[in-house]
């Protein structure tokens, strides 16, 4: 190589240049930042603890949003991690193996799914939802040209995904966005007639717990019309399980838990990503039953890395320990020693505790959640403000009720410092 063509910094020259920055500077200089400033450089995770470059701890009470199933460096997620790869990590999509197969079998089987289904892997929940949009296209062609999506929801950031996003503050920017997709308010049953009864709506998209939105989950009455709705107008129902799913809610899928009174609220289709790999990406669209899963065919929608053989082995192992260390009962239980223990504290100040399982979110009677969110983080509790008057909480499903009773009664104390005006404001 001549000099000419010689990079201007080798790797030594930039490791000099970093030496006496701290890691957060060296984050301002080199990321771009669509993320605002970092709120802590964290260095190490182990359990449901997590540790930053000043060695302060804190308490995970948000798992990366919902994905780190298992928290940080449990043995089954290192062990498939270090077997795999001594193996085959990744082929491309020219090729099968083994862990892919097992994989897609087994979410198959714990989604119910009918004979003739399948599934499609991707790397992640946005990549899930932008499949899921094509999969929309093709059932609905020219005859079907509309697709619903929810006011409240979050899809993902990718054009298609953006598209089906109600929050103009993410869509506006990148207009415009692929048309035909129209919003309705969550929960209005005869909006939703309404707009099915035409017999021209490709699909509605929807997710059962709207995470973004605040931890609002959709009545049971509304899921079921949801599904009357579209099978009686041959819509497909999409349903967006990347942050409910993977026994978040206490049920493999937030939607079995609402099933019952004879009705089977069983999609078309169905997205995860987040819990499956349990921090590694992946996600998955399923389309059920052969009509569905025949709509994307040979060269109508690829990935590189989707499938690979590490992602499939890291996410059986996710699947095999919920089963085997009675995570999904756990994460039940959990939730509703949460629920009490926040209820029982008889705050004025906290409204309700929504959600399921162990994705929850805290209503506060004033707008101080971005408050809550920095006191709580000085405490050493990791939790998230999705808006300015609910805090987010999803932890790792290995958590203990007494980790959990930590926080609860850390909690009116926080409420205090968010009161206070010299507290931090934002996160």
């Amino acid at each position: 190589m001549s000099d000419a063509t010689m990079p201007d910094a080798t790797v030594s020259d930039v490791t000099m240049a970093a030496e006496g920055n701290t890691l957060a500077e060296r984050y301002a200089d080199a990321l771009i930042p669509v993320f605002g400033t970092p709120q802590r450089v964290l260095v190490r995770g182990e359990g449901v603890h997590v540790w930053d470059d000043r060695g302060a701890c804190y308490l995970d009470l948000l798992a990366g949003i919902a994905v780190n199933t298992l928290g940080h460096g449990h043995p089954a997620l290192v062990g498939a991690i270090t077997k795999q790869t001594e193996s085959l990590a990744h082929v491309s999509n020219f090729f099968a193996t083994e862990p892919q197969i097992e994989l897609a079998e087994l979410l198959l089987r714990l989604a119910n799914a009918p004979a003739g289904s399948g599934v499609f892997f991707a790397n992640s929940g946005t990549e899930a939802n932008e499949a899921a949009f094509k999969l929309a296209r093709r059932h609905g062609g020219a005859e079907r040209p509309r697709i619903i999506a929810l006011e409240g929801s979050f899809h993902g950031r990718t054009m298609g995904a953006l598209a089906m996003t109600s929050k103009a503050a993410y869509r506006e920017p990148f207009a415009p966005l692929p048309g035909g997709v129209e919003f309705l308010p969550a929960g209005d049953v005869d909006a939703l007639e309404a707009a099915l009864a035409p017999g021209d709506v490709a699909a509605v998209v929807a997710e059962p717990i709207q995470g973004e939105a605040g931890v609002v989950p959709l009545a049971p009455e509304y899921l079921r019309a949801l599904r009357r709705a579209t099978r009686e107008t041959g819509t497909l129902l999409i349903l967006d399980e990347v942050q409910t799913g993977i026994a978040r809610t206490g049920h493999w899928f937030a939607h079995q838990g609402v099933d019952g009174d004879g009705e089977d609220l069983r999609p078309d289709a169905m997205t995860l990503a987040k819990g499956l790999g349990g921090g590694f990406p992946i996600g998955a669209l399923i389309a059920f039953g052969p009509e569905v899963r025949g709509l994307l065919t040979a060269g109508q929608h690829g990935t590189t890395f989707g499938g690979n053989p590490l992602g499939a082995a890291v996410a059986l192992a996710v699947l095999g320990t919920i089963r085997e260390d009675g995570l999904l009962e756990a994460a039940r239980d959990l939730g509703e020693h949460l629920v009490a223990g926040v209820g029982a504290l008889g705050d004025p100040r906290i409204t309700e505790v929504r959600g399921a399982g162990l994705l929850r979110g805290i209503g506060l009677a004033d707008p101080i959640a971005p408050q809550l969110a920095a006191a709580a983080l000085e405490a050493g509790f990791l939790v998230n403000a999705p808006n300015p008057t609910t805090i987010r909480l999803a932890p790792p499903l290995v958590i203990t009720a007494d980790q959990l009773d930590t926080f609860i009664a850390a909690l009116p104390g926080l409420l205090d410092r968010a009161e206070r005006p010299e507290t931090p404001g934002g996160i």
